[in-house]
């Protein structure tokens, strides 16, 4: 029980906090782009399941990063520099926020969108929430890389997550 009169613990908590909600408003923007592909009405529920499933899945990632960033042994080498597993999984995720991004500016700046209930009928509700996991997990894997980097201790870092998530989910 030393741990809660630790100031540094809650120094700790409360930076890792701050910096898990600032490091998620990219995530709002995104999730809004995704919802707003569903009915009005579906929008709000799809956005409170999807960043409640990226919670858990949040956690889960926390939870194998540091398996992760200790991968640094090379798998092969590309262009005479090593490449390990940590980058392989760097890299797959910053093509996908690229495809993704060049998409949706796509889709916005030269109307490909369709409008109307052909719009509403090609997007499923369980389509928009596994996007919105999907793009959480990705973008969290900077405030995620940036907790294990600040913080010795698991809950520690699971605790700013949560309240993170419970302010994205009020916002």
């Amino acid at each position: 029980m030393g741990w809660l009169t630790d100031p540094q613990v809650w120094a700790g908590l409360v930076t890792l906090t701050s910096l898990e909600i600032v490091l998620g408003i990219d995530n709002l923007v995104f999730i809004a782009i995704v919802a707003g592909r569903l009915p009005p009405e579906r929008q709000n529920r799809a956005r409170r399941v999807g960043l409640a499933l990226a919670l858990i899945t949040r956690l889960a990632l926390l939870a194998s990063i540091v398996w992760i960033i200790g991968l640094t042994r090379p798998v092969f080498e590309l262009f005479g520099q090593p490449v390990s597993w940590r980058d392989i999984v760097l890299i797959a995720g910053g093509l996908f926020l690229v495809y993704k991004g060049t998409r949706e500016i796509h889709q916005g700046l030269e109307g490909d969108r369709q409008t109307g209930d052909a719009e509403g009928g090609r997007t499923s509700f369980a389509g928009v929430v596994a996007q919105i996991m999907l793009l959480d997990v990705v973008f969290s894997l900077d405030s995620v890389l940036t907790a294990v980097g600040m913080a010795n201790s698991l809950w520690v870092m699971a605790a700013a997550i949560i309240v993170a998530i419970a302010i994205m989910l009020m916002a």
